[in-house]
């Protein structure tokens, strides 16, 4: 007769938070403070709002790292 092993289960394990929808805090942040996060690779821009995006931040914060062309 085959016993199945019982694993102890951490009560710790109900605290941990759960992974946040990125999309759902973005859209939070947008609309209580007017915080825009957007990243240049994002696939629903077009090319001229991804090098608006590309050049803003440039700008605002210098230049970072290679550029994926």
């Amino acid at each position: 007769m085959k016993v199945p092993q019982y694993r102890y289960r951490c009560p710790l394990g109900n605290l941990q938070p759960t992974k946040p929808d990125l999309d759902a805090v973005k859209r939070e942040g947008w609309r209580t403070d007017h915080i825009l996060v957007v990243s240049e690779h994002d696939d629903r821009l077009d090319w001229v709002e991804k090098q608006f995006v590309r050049r803003l931040g440039e700008r605002l914060y210098g230049h970072g790292g290679k550029r994926h062309d």
